[in-house]
């Protein structure tokens, strides 16, 4: 079927992506260590001398930016929320439909706060980004899960985002796979 090798060409380029990503730690001349990372000295005294000020940044900013920083980080009350109500949710549904957990850790990345070149303000955030990109994409994998388990039917009308679930719904209008996909989830079940 073209779908599925479409699918495992997207997969091998997200690989080769990763990989060549990867290649470069070595070119910028840091390393992972215990889940840290670690730059050469020499680079770290490098990037320290591109680091702006913080007076500098706020002026440079300007006015309507810095007025504007209160209504993003006001976000952070419903974000913190959503985390909270995430943790639950998941944790109800594997309780009560056998549903797989998703990983917070392979979501939330904060690490931008090790880069030298950043300074105070730019590495605050830079880990509120990391926090709420990645809790929204925890969200989204939940949410997928979820729709895994209740509704793999694919949308007839193109969406943008699809979890990696999503791909292996049964297709649109096409009932007889609906009805052979639910009566092997509950023989899987039973």
């Amino acid at each position: 079927m073209p779908v599925d090798k479409i699918r495992r060409d997207i997969k091998d380029a997200e690989a080769k992506l990763h990989a060549a990503i990867l290649a470069k730690a070595d070119a910028l001349h840091y390393t992972i260590e215990d889940r840290r990372i670690r730059f050469d000295e020499a680079v770290k005294r490098y990037h320290k001398t591109l680091r702006e000020g913080r007076w500098a940044y706020i002026v440079r900013a300007g006015l309507l930016p810095v007025l504007g920083a209160p209504f993003i980080y006001a976000m952070i009350v419903p974000l913190v929320l959503l985390d909270v109500a995430l943790v639950i949710y998941q944790a109800a549904t594997s309780f009560f439909y056998g549903i797989r957990k998703e990983r917070r850790g392979d979501y939330i990345t904060i690490d931008r706060q090790y880069l030298a070149y950043l300074n105070t303000f730019q590495k605050f955030n830079c880990v509120y980004c990391g926090y709420a990109n990645g809790l929204l994409a925890w969200g989204r994998a939940i949410a997928g899960r979820t729709e895994e388990h209740f509704c793999p039917i694919k949308h007839a009308r193109r969406t943008q985002g699809q979890h990696e679930g999503y791909w292996d719904f049964a297709d649109y209008g096409d009932a007889d796979e609906w009805v052979k996909r639910r009566s092997e989830a509950k023989r899987k079940k039973g």
